[in-house]
């Protein structure tokens, strides 16, 4: 019962982990606060529903096309919406409160959009929902398949922002951006990048999602509230604490769903949340950067 329990819980924890890789890089190394971001992840999820369900598309090979589609998306609502606040912010507490603002406006807007053109009915469809043993524990495949591209994509993220030069480049832009003008950085040009990996990132996840959970038009603010706790508790722009905080929430969850009450798995959640925030503002693994 005990490994069930801990297994389910690792394929729960890295749910939330690929969901908050995103805006792990666009809050903790873009500097914005993406309200948005959950809508990024929804319409990625009704991108491979429509191209599942209509032509039969595999969800695997749409991470191929979403994920360049949403650094292009991401890319340009940067070019349009974020420069001008980031240009005009003389700190990072005015550019929070501004892309707020911005963001929860664009949060609606597509929110609308995809009710217009979808409705707000629950879709979904499944795809790899096989019986796979791991341990002796029967998961579906599409479970495991969540779990090894959290793992890949969370460790290529760390190696990208810890040992190369761009990496390194946004680090310093995350933690001093009047600093990295000195050494030749280009603030916006790195920001911007960001920016669009974490939309890149939210594509992802919108499509593995979408392989065995409905959604709904509106679902997205769920996502960006869980991934907003996990980018909190792991440390803002830390991919290996958002890995880390996510798998630290799954486990919980399941435990407290499966040995407590099912119905205090939330309270648990956010009794975490607070307690980190009271014990260590910056997150259990520290921001990126210190």
């Amino acid at each position: 019962m005990f490994i069930s329990t801990l297994l389910l819980g690792v394929m729960l924890g890295s749910i939330y982990a690929l969901v908050a890789l995103g805006l792990t890089v666009q809050y903790g190394l873009a500097r914005i606060m993406n309200l948005a971001y959950g809508e990024i992840v929804i319409v990625a999820s009704f991108a491979a529903f429509v191209l599942y369900s209509s032509i039969g598309i595999n969800p695997v090979l749409t991470l191929i096309v979403a994920m360049p589609a949403g650094y292009f998306l991401s890319w340009v609502i940067y070019a349009i919406m974020m420069r001008p606040l980031v240009k005009r912010s003389g700190s990072r507490a005015r550019l929070e409160v501004d892309t707020i603002l911005a963001t929860f406006g664009l949060m609606f807007a597509l929110q609308g959009l995809l009710l217009v053109i979808f409705g707000g009915n629950f879709t979904g469809y499944t795809y790899l929902n096989t019986p796979v043993d791991v341990l002796g524990v029967t998961i579906a495949a599409n479970r495991v398949l969540a779990f090894g591209l959290t793992v890949l994509l969370g460790g290529a993220l760390y190696y990208f922002v810890t040992f190369t030069r761009r990496g390194v480049a946004l680090r310093a832009v995350s933690t001093r951006p009047e600093n990295a003008l000195l050494v030749g950085i280009d603030v916006n040009k790195t920001s911007r990048m960001a920016f669009a990996l974490g939309g890149a990132l939210a594509a992802s996840a919108g499509v593995v999602l979408s392989m065995y959970q409905t959604f709904t038009a509106t679902s997205g603010v769920a996502f960006t509230m869980k991934a907003l706790v996990v980018v909190i508790l792991g440390g803002a722009g830390n991919p290996l604490g958002a890995l880390c905080a996510g798998l630290l929430l799954g486990i919980v969850e399941t435990f407290v769903s499966t040995y407590i009450d099912p119905g205090l798995t939330l309270a648990a959640t956010y009794a975490i949340f607070l307690v980190v925030l009271l014990v260590r503002p910056t997150g259990l693994f520290g921001k990126a950067g210190i």
